[in-house]
């Protein structure tokens, strides 16, 4: 698709209900289009009887729409099919509304772009274009993403007990600025295209982090060597699986110290700068103070995230909850360690409601210790991953703040694009 911008000073505008917009968009409500017959719209069916297994089809549920404005199905229902002719089948092209869910998530929605068969579930509402010459569908479900957005799909939901819902009336209420029909074709590809993107670096960011565990399999089993090399590689069966024959098995207590972070210290000694302040869930605040320099290995000790380990350097702080590992330095490398104990599978585990690990338990965990100049060389070469990573996530979240800005004055009208003819 080719399209152009269409120049600022082109453009006259007109006080409307939803503030000033080009002359030629028209305020409408989806009500009005539905009683023209230019959209359809219903609500899906409840159903209890499902399963993961893949029997049946797959029946939508509010999980199943991003915050993007996207399809979501890592996690599937299946529901039997209905009949054929039967008004809850959905089709590529639908837009997909979640009209229950919590006061916050209630109102996304999805552009349905997917093949196959599918079905949804009464916490979601089909909104089909039956005429394609006065309106797009996609460009429809990006206006009601920017509603959500803003919060005013929000303040159409009736409050219950741990839940909000829009009903098809307050629904049909929406008001919408309709742009000439090759405006929103234009509005919607370009919008469409920063989401291909992003999807792209999501790919790649899944590729990487699916390659540095193939990575840490191989250097924690043969070391820092080819893999056209690991058959000359003579491997030692140990307790914590087989190793190189001259790498040693050691306990943690052996090669670092292991303590407690600072436990009379918590949350409530935060501020909005200053040194980085550790606590089970990581790095999540600042101090104007710090307690340790250098290097070391920040464990999770209590919680969900009990055994989830985090790099410190520099001068910092660890507060209540979590424990220290310090490497005695000239004999451990601390990313080697951060990159072997980064695994709650390493860690023995106390308690059942709340899982915590015991400092003395914590000094006896077995680790490999190679040589320190493998050490730094597996730790180098996870790093080098570990920076490709981090270089897609950044371009990531640029892509999706460029997407929330381009959708904001795409939908106002402060940017204005159209398709050639």
């Amino acid at each position: 698709m080719k399209i152009e911008a269409i120049p600022a000073e082109a453009t006259r505008f007109k006080e409307t209900e939803l503030g000033p917009l080009p002359e030629e968009w028209r305020v409408v409500r989806l009500g009005d289009l539905w009683k023209q017959g230019i959209l359809w719209i219903k609500n899906g069916f409840s159903q209890g009887d499902f399963n993961e297994q893949g029997s049946g089809v797959p029946h939508l549920r509010p999980f199943n729409v991003n915050e993007w404005g996207e399809i979501s199905l890592p996690q599937i229902k299946y529901v039997a099919p209905p009949p054929d002719n039967s008004p809850y089948w959905v089709y590529k092209g639908d837009v997909i509304f979640n009209n229950t869910n919590s006061e916050d998530l209630v109102g996304k929605v999805a552009y349905f772009d997917r093949e196959g068969k599918f079905v949804l579930s009464n916490h979601m509402t089909i909104v089909r274009v039956q005429d394609s010459k006065v309106l797009n569908g996609a460009w429809l479900a990006k206006w009601l993403l920017h509603l959500w957005y803003q919060g005013f799909t929000q303040t159409l939901a009736r409050r219950h007990v741990n839940q909000a819902s829009i009903s098809l009336a307050r629904l049909r209420s929406i008001p919408i600025p309709l742009p000439p029909l090759p405006e929103q074709r234009a509005i919607a590809y370009v919008l469409r295209t920063v989401q291909e993107a992003k999807e792209a670096t999501d790919r790649v960011i899944a590729a990487l982090r699916e390659l540095k565990k193939s990575l840490m399999r191989h250097l924690f089993t043969y070391g820092p060597v080819p893999v056209d090399a690991i058959e000359r590689v003579e491997l030692q069966e140990t307790e914590i699986g087989p190793l190189p024959a001259h790498w040693r098995v050691v306990r943690l207590g052996e090669v670092a110290s292991v303590d407690w972070g600072n436990t009379s210290l918590t949350k409530s000694v935060y501020k909005p700068v200053g040194f980085p302040a550790f606590s089970a869930t990581g790095q999540d605040g600042y101090c104007d103070f710090y307690e340790h320099e250098g290097e070391a290995v920040i464990v999770s000790a209590i919680g969900a995230r009990c055994g989830k380990c985090f790099y410190a350097e520099g001068k910092w702080v660890a507060i209540k909850n979590t424990i220290i590992v310090k490497p005695i330095e000239g004999m451990t490398e601390a990313r080697f360690f951060y990159y072997y104990l980064d695994d709650e599978r390493r860690w023995p585990r106390g308690g059942s409601g709340q899982p915590f690990i015991a400092i003395g338990k914590a000094k006896m965990v077995p680790i490999p210790l190679p040589p320190l100049p493998e050490q730094q060389e597996i730790a180098r070469m996870l790093q080098a991953v570990d920076a490709r990573i981090e270089a897609e996530e950044k371009k990531k979240a640029a892509l999706e703040a460029l997407f929330k800005t381009l959708l904001h004055h795409l939908m106002t009208a402060k940017i204005r694009v159209k398709t050639l003819s």
